[in-house]
């Protein structure tokens, strides 16, 4: 069987790889549709290894084979890829902090006994059962093949401290901004403001609820005295500090892009304003659910962030340009099967 895994720098292969099957623990998943992840451009422009199991971790498949002692899933349903739960066993559950049970976190990263050797970029894939959360009936697997990173922006938005009126600033309009502009949104803020250099992204964010989308050169007199929170979502070292620039004295920052490298920041100007600077990494298994009521409601809406779906054998094209060109397509989904 052929996987896409990224395997060197700018190096995108289909790699033939063993036919998965159900082990114990586990269920074998036919995959309907995989998304390609800034994540996964990351890992494709890195000089560091990419670890296979994670390199297309947004998908929606069909459970075909469940393997000894799986009970929380059977064959013929339709499944999304989440973490574990909380373990209840490890220090960080047992201190009471089971948000962040480092068992959850290693199947986030694909470090767990049972991570597959490869992502969802591949017909099949046989992954540790208690990651798997059904899909809500009606929606469609495009719809569910964007829950993955609709749950980042739910647990974004979970992990900022007051959003109900407030005036949020979305730093970066790719999927991850748009769909925590949609969070924030729901969640009552009052006042959206999304900043982002592309003018088509702009119009998108207008579209999805933001009631002024401006470049970042506007975007401080857009802001006037400030944002009360600014969630940064460009994923870029230099819109760190530039959030901070951005959030007003006593506000939030929410660091929800991935930024590779290291960052430049003014520590007297995260003095003198007292910021809050919040991270969220990921999701936790019990957001799945309330992402997927987001979305099945109408309440987020995944439909314009879909640009194309492409076979497996296009893949290399298509993350190269969007590597090369963020701004070229929204979201593109992957048909493995095609």
């Amino acid at each position: 069987m052929k996987a896409g895994l990224v395997t060197g720098q700018r190096t995108f292969e289909l790699v033939e790889v063993p036919e998965p099957a159900a082990r114990p623990g586990t269920a074998l998943v036919e995959v309907a549709l995989c998304g390609i992840c800034g994540t996964d451009l990351h890992g494709f422009l890195s000089a560091d290894p990419y670890h296979p199991a994670i390199c297309g971790h947004e998908w929606v498949g069909t459970v075909v084979d469940v393997g000894d002692g799986v009970t929380n899933v059977r064959s013929g349903e339709r499944v999304v890829a989440a973490v574990a739960p909380s373990c209840g066993q490890c220090p960080a559950c047992r201190a009471g902090q089971a948000p962040w049970c480092s068992t959850a976190l290693l199947t986030a990263i694909g470090r767990d006994p049972l991570a597959p050797p490869h992502g969802g970029f591949a017909p099949r894939i046989s992954v540790g059962a208690s990651r798997l959360v059904a899909v809500v009936g009606d929606l469609t697997d495009p719809q569910a093949a964007m829950i993955e990173p609709t749950t980042v922006a739910v647990h974004a938005v979970r992990r900022t401290p007051t959003v109900l009126g407030s005036t949020v600033a979305i730093q970066g309009c790719g999927p991850i901004g748009l769909l925590t502009l949609q969070c924030a949104r729901e969640a009552g803020a009052g006042r959206v403001v999304a900043i982002e250099p592309n003018p088509h992204r702009r119009d998108l964010a207008v579209a999805l609820g933001a009631d002024v989308a401006v470049s970042p050169a506007e975007a401080a007199d857009a802001l006037g005295a400030g944002a009360d929170i600014v969630y940064e979502c460009a994923g870029v070292p230099a819109t760190i500090q530039s959030a901070v620039d951005l959030v007003r004295r006593g506000g939030t920052v929410n660091l929800v892009g991935l930024a590779s490298g290291r960052a430049s920041i003014s520590p007297e100007a995260w003095l003198i304003k007292e910021v809050t600077v919040v991270a969220s990494l990921a999701y936790l298994y019990e957001e799945f659910p309330i992402a997927m009521a987001l979305v099945s409601s109408g309440r987020i809406r995944l439909e314009p962030l879909h640009d194309t779906t492409v076979g497996l054998t296009e893949m290399a094209g298509a993350i190269e340009r969007l590597a090369d060109d963020p701004s070229s397509a929204t979201k593109v989904l992957v048909d493995p099967l095609r």
